[in-house]
């Protein structure tokens, strides 16, 4: 699903933000990238939904180069890439039905498809009697599930999640895992960057640690590994 073969990314300010990457991630994992802040590992997610491109090296995201892909060929790669950030980035005056559906309506689906696949998956994150409020109208722990079910509503491949435990409380933080382990049990690939010690120590999956650019860790069912 995610291969990088010594990927390096220099800012335009002289910064090294990636320092010799070299990550292969299979379908269907669960991995967490960990590390301090200013490690890398925002450049290392953006670098796989082409947010940002390697300065050098080889990105490889569901059989596509990226490092020498169009730009009109991106929404291509992101159409199978569902991303969840901690802030939710949902749209203010749209309903929750609407943020959802958005996703779909960008790539065309037609009505009843749309109205179809956005009910389901607001029923698996629990909010299918709440597809007529509005963000204000929720919590923050609803608010970052309408924002998994935006991630998940074309059926990606990879779901990329942004620190989506980062606002919210100690119990809502275990729902949103429950619901990101249960999509990946379908086979979806979950590749989620997160300052979680209590998360990362019990939830065992693979665990990428990445400091001054570069990984230093890459265990199966790995620990945390930092203070906090």
């Amino acid at each position: 699903m995610i291969d990088m073969q010594g990927v390096y990314k220099t800012y335009p300010n002289g910064v090294t933000a990636l320092n010799g990457i070299d990550v292969k991630i299979d379908q269907g994992e669960f991995v967490y990238v960990v590390g301090p802040s200013g490690a890398g590992k925002s450049t290392f997610i953006k670098m796989i939904f082409r947010e940002v491109k390697p300065s050098k090296g080889i990105v490889r995201v569901n059989n596509m180069s990226l490092h020498n892909l169009k730009w009109k060929r991106v929404p291509y790669l992101r159409r199978n890439i569902g991303v969840v950030y901690q802030d939710f980035k949902l749209l203010p005056k749209l309903t929750v039905f609407e943020n959802v559906a958005f996703a779909l309506e960008v790539i065309e689906e037609t009505p009843k498809v749309v109205r179809k696949r956005v009910m389901e998956v607001l029923d698996l994150v629990g909010l299918k009697n709440k597809a007529r409020f509005i963000p204000d109208e929720l919590s923050g722990g609803e608010q970052q599930r309408v924002a998994i079910a935006r991630a998940i509503v074309n059926h990606p491949k990879l779901v990329i999640a942004d620190e989506p435990t980062g606002n919210l409380d100690p119990e809502t933080s275990w729902e949103i895992m429950k619901i990101l382990e249960e999509i990946n049990a379908t086979g979806t690939t979950i590749l989620m960057a997160t300052h979680s010690k209590e998360i990362v120590n019990t939830i065992k999956k693979r665990v990428i640690a990445i400091e001054d650019g570069m990984v230093v860790r890459d265990e199966h069912r790995g620990e945390y590994g930092y203070e906090i």
